[in-house]
């Protein structure tokens, strides 16, 4: 049966053939013997289709044009048409003008159902001239003209049709297509016409050949061409048969594909074809050209190339090689960006997009001038360090810009699988390349600037450990030949700019921080917040929410008390989220009407932004006795906290509490011992501890302390307790404390006199060990602030206590 789209009548196989060409007789037909043949017949245009005379064939058309040619043949006696075969189109298609050569055939048999095709039964009568055409709407009618047979008789015939009966009788073993009754019915019409005909319309010819051996009137001529034809079909069925032979057995479906393939590769090889009938490898095979692989990425993708040639689309496997090819060659194994560094624009481009930090900057720019001198990027890899909110990440983009490189961004935060990194094998359903491989794809070029956001927040288990995937991808001598589990060939990665940020360095895996030259960012102070909010954040806000900068107006006092009442922060982002909701405002009131500029006053932040969140009154309250202002470094910079102690009669047990860690709970049984030291000294009764139960306590209960740092603050606690004298508020403290009283130095010095800044503190108290770090506290603050550096406890308690005892004891209860 015809295709569809091919044309509109459905053209069934051939199903029997009267030698005589004479229909049988029918309810539908009562007359017998072959009918005469008028001059002009309704044609019905049939495609590729070829009837041959004698053939009986079923057709279904639901096609107007055919409806009446076939109505019009019925309606007449002898119920003759022209079946005409048509020419081939540019595109391929078989609806071109009619061949000049048709078949007359009688409708046998014809049902009209009143919905559905018209379903016919049709036998070849005669070949017919046909032409010219004297209609063609509603449906075409043509002259035609009988076509008389010549050279009929004679040995050379003879022999001809012995051989195609031969022919046809192998092809029949051979092939499954052909039902094996036919061979013995060729051979068994006594009329040779008919019997090459009945092999013509049965051997499973081309349109062209079938046409041919139609058209011919020398009937020895037609025999020759139907001979060649078949040897043709027939050496093809052999070489299908030899393969089948050579793997016939028992096989699975595997094999059976397998099979299939060689057949069609068998075929491809007969008729000459090539990769042009194969577009999508010949595309992969150039972009591969183009991509300019090394020599051991160019032989494993000309492995796969073949191997991905030799299956079937329909294969498990060819979507994986396929994806895999594509993406090696997506890979930019020789792009890179050419660029010089000019120190004078990085500068530009730090100052501009950065207000502050000028150590970070003037780092950056080191670091640039080393790369500009040695035009490589081997060397220490660039870690910023630094609480939520200071820049870390525009740093990079800075620097990105300042380098002419791509930017891309990993952000590593909860990675705990080392395939992230390397990759999954290909073996597995669903396997991807790593995310190194995968952001340099994106770039499109192989020197990006990287960023490898959240360092510190890796983790591992049962899946591998990601920061030791990262040791090699961090290792200038190792990652020159990166190996990618997925991509399984050496990928050059030496000239990535690799820069990585995190929080806190203290989980940093050691191995892959010894690789990693740290640069502190710490918090930034009022003063910076406010200028960064005027530069930046401001401006910024006001183009994402619709206005212009003359709709509003925030005065400086306006965003001081924001940074003041509203934010404590390191970084500046809660303050932008604050600077945020005043443009909302804003746009809502214009959204509603108002055309006016709206200038925000520090008066109407509570009806915007809520009441206050934060107080000074927490550190420049009234001194209390017990209560010690002390200083922790955290991952969002630096806080402030309110140590507690307090005395009650009991028998000397010791109750910690506020979260503490174990680091935390031991430094705070060593301050109670140095206390317990000190108790003569400042006239304590020598059974103070053994009648009373000391309880310390850390606000803010529910997040977790821990770090050795709070020991001096815990000792002053204790002996402010002891002694009944109050501690100053506004005096902050940190350092670890010994057994001997001995003040020991501590991290994180910037990020906690910040906090102390922050708070509203006066007077910090540092070990003397930390007043180099102290240098790299900002300018502002130093000069806000009063720092006294200390050796022993007795000099913190000279400072923070007061110089005799309260005369309402408010945290010993006796």
């Amino acid at each position: 049966m015809l295709p569809a789209d091919e044309q509109t009548i459905h053209f069934a196989a051939p199903v029997s053939i009267d030698p005589a060409a004479n229909p049988a007789s029918t309810p539908d037909a009562p007359q017998t013997g072959t009918p005469a043949l008028p001059e002009v017949l309704p044609v019905l245009l049939i495609g590729p289709g070829v009837l041959y005379p004698g053939i009986v064939v079923p057709i279904a058309t639901a096609e107007a044009r055919d409806v009446q040619a076939i109505d019009d043949a019925v309606s007449r006696t002898n119920r003759l048409l022209a079946v005409v075969p048509q020419t081939r189109t540019e595109s391929g298609e078989y609806t071109g003008p009619p061949q000049p050569v048709g078949t007359a055939a009688q409708i046998l048999r014809m049902v009209k159902p009143p919905n559905g095709p018209v379903q016919a039964l049709i036998q070849g009568v005669a070949r017919i001239a046909v032409g010219p055409y004297e209609q063609q709407e509603p449906f075409p009618r043509a002259r035609v003209q009988p076509l008389v047979e010549t050279d009929t008789d004679g040995p050379e015939a003879e022999a001809l049709l012995r051989a195609a009966l031969d022919i046809f009788a192998r092809m029949v073993q051979l092939s499954d297509a052909i039902p094996n009754e036919l061979a013995m019915a060729a051979a068994s019409l006594p009329n040779p016409v008919n019997a090459a005909d009945f092999i013509a319309a049965n051997a499973g010819l081309r349109p062209e050949e079938r046409y041919a051996i139609l058209a011919e009137t020398n009937f020895t001529a037609r025999l020759r061409a139907l001979v060649t034809a078949l040897k043709r079909e027939l050496n093809v069925l052999e070489i299908g048969s030899q393969i089948q032979a050579q793997v016939r057995g028992d096989i699975s479906k595997r094999e059976r594909e397998y099979i299939l393939r060689e057949q069609l590769r068998a075929i491809q090889r007969e008729l000459g074809t090539n990769e042009e009938t194969q577009p999508e490898i010949a595309e992969l095979r150039q972009r591969l050209e183009e991509a300019h692989l090394p020599e051991e990425a160019r032989k494993q993708a000309d492995r796969e190339l073949e191997r991905l040639a030799q299956m079937s689309p329909q294969a498990a496997d060819y979507q994986v090689i396929r994806t895999y090819l594509d993406f090696m060659a997506s890979l930019p194994w020789d792009k890179r960006t050419e660029s010089e560094i000019d120190l004078a624009r990085a500068r530009e481009i730090l100052n501009a997009d950065h207000y502050g930090l000028e150590k970070v900057k003037n780092r950056i720019l080191d670091y640039l001038a080393v790369l500009k001198l040695r035009r490589d990027v081997r060397g220490p890899i660039l870690c910023f360090v630094g609480p939520p909110g200071v820049g870390k990440t525009s740093l990079g983009q800075s620097i990105a810009r300042a380098t002419g490189r791509v930017f891309a961004r990993i952000s590593l935060g909860g990675v705990r699988d080392e395939a992230d990194i390397r990759g999954f094998r290909r073996t597995y359903v669903g396997a991807l390349p790593g995310r190194i491989l995968q952001e340099i794809r994106r770039a499109g070029v192989n020197n990006p600037l990287m960023m490898l956001d959240e360092i510190d927040k890796l983790g591992s288990d049962y899946r591998g450990d990601p920061a030791a995937a990262l040791l090699e991808v961090l290792d200038p001598a190792q990652n020159h030949a990166f190996v990618d589990r997925y991509l399984d060939v050496p990928f050059d990665l030496s000239h990535v700019m690799f820069i990585t940020t995190a929080n806190t360095a203290d989980t940093i895996p050691g191995p892959l921080l010894d690789r990693m030259e740290i640069i502190e960012i710490s918090g930034y102070t009022a003063a910076e917040k406010l200028e960064i909010a005027r530069r930046h954040l401001l401006p910024r806000q006001i183009a994402e929410n619709g206005l212009t900068p003359e709709q509003i107006t925030v005065p400086d006092e306006t965003i001081r008390a924001i940074i003041e009442d509203y934010t404590r922060e390191a970084g500046v982002r809660q303050l932008e989220r604050e600077l945020g909701t005043l443009c909302r405002h804003v746009a809502r009131r214009i959204a509603e009407g108002y055309s006016g500029s709206e200038t925000i006053l520090p008066e109407q932040l509570p009806t915007i932004l809520g009441h206050k969140r934060l107080f000074k009154e927490a550190a420049t309250g009234p001194d209390e006795i017990g209560v010690v202002t002390g200083l922790a470094a955290t991952l969002a910079g630096g806080d402030v906290l309110f140590i507690e102690a307090v005395a009650l009669p009991g028998k000397g047990n010791l109750t910690l509490t506020g979260q503490l860690g174990e680091v935390m709970q031991e430094s705070a049984r060593a301050a109670i011992t140095v206390a317990r030291a000190y108790a003569d000294r400042f006239g304590v009764p020598a059974d103070f501890f053994e009648k009373h139960d000391l309880h310390i306590h850390v606000p803010a209960g529910a997040t977790p302390k821990d770090g050795p740092s709070a020991g001096v603050t815990i000792a002053t606690a204790v002996v402010s307790v002891m002694t009944r004298r109050p501690v100053y508020k506004r005096v902050a403290m940190t350092g670890e404390i010994t057994l001997r009283g001995r003040v020991l130095p501590i991290g994180g010095v910037t990020q906690k006199v910040l906090a102390a800044h922050r708070a509203g503190c006066t007077t910090v108290i540092l070990p003397r060990d930390n007043e180099p770090d102290y240098l790299d506290v900002p300018e502002d603050a130093r000069t806000a602030l009063q720092v006294r550096f200390v050796t022993t406890i007795d000099e913190v308690l000279d400072i923070a206590l007061h110089p005799a005892p309260a005369e309402v004891a408010s945290a010993t209860l006796s």
